[in-house]
Order: C-alpha cells, then structure tokens, then sequence
C-alpha cells in the first residue's frame, strides 16, 4: 500500500482479487470517513478527504463493477432500481455509497451548503452503467413498472381514470393522455413530479385497450398565465436551489425511468409464451402549449409525434443554470444538426415552433384552437398496428442501448460534477431565484 497524504490513511492497492479488494477500500475509506470526522476537517464536496475517497471508489468500481452488482442482484436474478441498489450497497460495503441516514441529511441542506455525498452515487453508478453486464441489467430493471403504477392499474382499467396529484390519466377512446398539474410552478419538474409521471407512462403503456399516448401539461392558474397550458417550465429551479433535486431520483432517475420507457417501452419479465420476448411499446404523442423550456424541451426528442401551437417555443437554458440537460447533448444533435444543437445548449438560443428550426423540433405548428384536432388526427395515425415494429427498429439503429448507457455513465459523474460546482448556485441566484424574489 502506498500512503494517500490527503488524509494519513494508506490508499488500497488493489489487483488481489474482488474480497481482497473489497476489504481494503472498505478499510480505506472507514479511515477517510474518521478523519472527515475530526474537528476543523474540509467537509466540501471538494475537500482533500472526499477526493482520496473518491479516487479509491472509482478504482473499485473499474475493477469489480460486474462482481458488486451480481452480489446486490442475487447473480442479476432480481431487478433493482437505483435507490433499491444504492441502500443495498450502503449495506453490503460501507463507505461505498452514503448511508441512508447521510443521504436525508444532505438532502436537508440547501445546494449551496451541500457535502457533495451525491457525488459517491454518481461514481457508483458510473461504475454500473459503463458495464456491458451490469449496465443492461440495470437498465433494464429502470424500465420495469413501479408498484405505484401496478396499484392504480386495476382501477385504472375500470374507470379509465386515475389521479396522482401532480399528473393525471385519462383513457379516451384507444389513447391514454398524461396531463401534467404542477400548476405553482408552470409545470416545472422535480423528484416527485418525475415519480407521478412514471406511474404514469406506466399505466398508458401497461392498459392493453390504450393504442396510443398523450402527453400535455394542463391550464395554470399563475397569473401570467392563467387558464392557457403550459407544457413545462423545466427543472424545477427553486427546488434546485433549496437541495431538494436529486441525482438518484430525478437526474438518473428521469431519464433510465419514464422518458426512456416513453422512448423504449416497459421491459416485462419473459412469460415464456412467446419465441421473442419484446417490450411493451406505443406511440407517443407531445403536445406544446405555450413553451418547452429546459426539461420539457429534452424530452420532446424522444416523442413519435410533437404537435405546438404556432406560437409556442422551446429552449434550453441548462448551461446557464450550470447544469447539464439530461440526455439532449445526446439527441439534439441528431435531431436538429451539431450547429443547432450547440446554439441550443451553450447559447439558450430560442427556437420558435413556426420557424424552420422549430420544424425540425415539432412536426406540426397549428394554430392554438386547432390542437386538440391536430393530437387526435396524429392519434389515429399511430395507433396503426404497425407503427410499433417501425418505431422499435427506428430506435434500436438510431440510438443504440449500448449508445445511450455510455452516455448514461459519463452524465453520472459530469452532472454530479456540476451540482457541486462553485459556480451552481451563483448562476441560480443571477438568474433565477432573484427574480423569483
């Protein structure tokens, strides 16, 4: 072992095989966590005692990312997601990742006065997703229903309803319309928005009679806005700032949950009855009132079908929020060329849905009181049976799995990276929560 001068505390010299290993970052970082624990110690995200720690957990996690996993998952035999796997590891190797208990205590701090604990859930799951065993699996697992969808799901099919506050659904002939209620925050997303519209995009692709689905923010009642849709405002910027978005549950969360499932469908366990087991797939459709704005503009990449009023827009204003768009540096290149999407994403250019650059975002601009027919139109079209064989052969050479858990595994550390940046919550403060003031 060779001595890591940030902390006194030998660093493990791993290459003795997974136990071996296993026990020596264990001791090593016990040893970190002591010294984190004396008075005067640097607790930042970017103190000396955090980066040896972090160094000795990226190096374990090169080494034995495969081997971890299969003992979290009983040899990949059950599905876990993200906070089910992290708890779990907390459990099985200490120090790893933040216990529970470091993790609700930081969530209570505001951004700016954050640890950085997060910063281990991003290295873990680096780990994880850049594995070509590991990382399917897990994938494959965010893309499983969740037990609130499973719950509401009998109801759902007897009355074609169901309500989860924030979102509801409604079932309407053979189409399944997500409405986004977020009405004090203009449909802005934060992590429990995100877990209201998982269940449900779940529940519009699990409900056999539904064809086709809808997603639309509904009527706010903001007074610049009142009684108009709003697509959605974004990330939610306040939340943001008061230390309430997570990594776990809305930056990977969001995008390895309902908007990979809008883009890819549910993964369901293999019954048997057929020669190939498929995922459960539909088409989407977005509708845009008013704006898209940051998140809302992200996730409008991996719909089949965006129809806007002509006088909505769409912009993403991450770079100057100092944070990274989920997975739009990944789409909007091949979406909207590298020249558009870099005036997009590092210059928060605005890009009108009635514009030529807009029409390479939506497919139809219609006049505000043509929307609704323009969605069923476009309804009708999709629920053709063989849209989902096409759009399922579409995705898989457009955007490979393989493609997107690389990406997947960088944004991991590079957004982790940014939420603990200096500059965060100096961007916040300019131009935002001011404002909002």
């Amino acid at each position: 072992m060779t001595t890591d001068t940030t902390t006194g505390a030998p660093a493990p010299a791993l290459g003795q095989g997974y136990a071996d290993d296993r026990s020596a970052t264990v001791d090593h970082l016990a040893r970190t966590e002591d010294a984190l624990a004396r008075p005067g110690a640097d607790r930042s995200a970017a103190g000396l005692p955090h980066t040896a720690a972090r160094r000795a957990r990226r190096r374990f996690m090169e080494r034995h990312a495969e081997r971890l996993y299969d003992e979290l998952t009983d040899g990949r035999r059950e599905f876990l997601r993200l906070d089910d796997l992290a708890q779990r590891a907390a459990e099985l190797m200490p120090g790893l990742v933040p216990t529970k208990e470091q993790t609700e205590e930081e969530r209570r701090r505001p951004q700016r006065d954050k640890e950085g604990r997060e910063t281990d859930h991003g290295i873990f799951f680096w780990g994880l997703l850049r594995s070509a065993t590991a990382g399917p699996h897990l994938m494959e697992a965010m893309r499983r229903p969740t037990p609130k969808a499973l719950a509401a799901l009998p109801g759902f099919r007897a009355t074609g309803h169901a309500d989860f506050g924030l979102v509801s659904v409604r079932r309407r002939g053979d189409t399944g319309e997500v409405t986004v209620h977020n009405t004090r925050f203009l449909n802005a997303e934060d992590d429990l928005l995100v877990s209201a519209l998982e269940a449900a995009v779940d529940l519009v692709l699990l409900d056999d009679s539904v064809r086709v689905g809808v997603m639309r923010g509904g009527p706010m009642t903001h007074p610049r806005y009142a009684g108009r849709r709003v697509f959605s405002a974004g990330i939610n910027l306040t939340r943001l700032y008061e230390g309430e978005i997570s990594l776990i549950d809305f930056f990977l969360g969001r995008e390895l949950g309902y908007i990979n499932k809008i883009f890819r469908g549910l993964s369901v366990p293999d019954d048997g009855a057929g020669w190939l087991p498929e995922p459960v797939e539909k088409p989407w459709i977005a509708a845009v009132d008013t704006f898209a704005i940051g998140g809302g503009a992200q996730i409008l990449l991996v719909f089949d079908r965006v129809i806007a009023a002509d006088d909505a827009y769409f912009t993403l204003p991450a770079l100057r929020e100092g944070i990274i768009p989920g997975a739009a540096n990944l789409r909007l290149p091949r979406v909207g060329g590298n020249r558009l999407a870099r005036q997009a994403i590092f210059a928060d250019r605005r890009i009108d849905a009635a514009s030529p650059e807009g029409r390479l975002l939506c497919d139809e601009a219609v006049p505000a009181d043509r929307l609704d027919a323009a969605v069923r139109a476009a309804a009708t079209e999709l629920a053709n049976p063989a849209v989902v064989n096409n759009r399922r052969v579409l995705h898989a050479h457009e955007e490979p799995e393989d493609v997107f858990r690389h990406y997947m595994a960088a944004y991991a550390v590079e957004q982790c990276r940014r939420l603990t940046s200096s500059d965060l919550v100096e961007n916040l403060e300019r131009t935002w929560i001011s404002r909002n003031r």
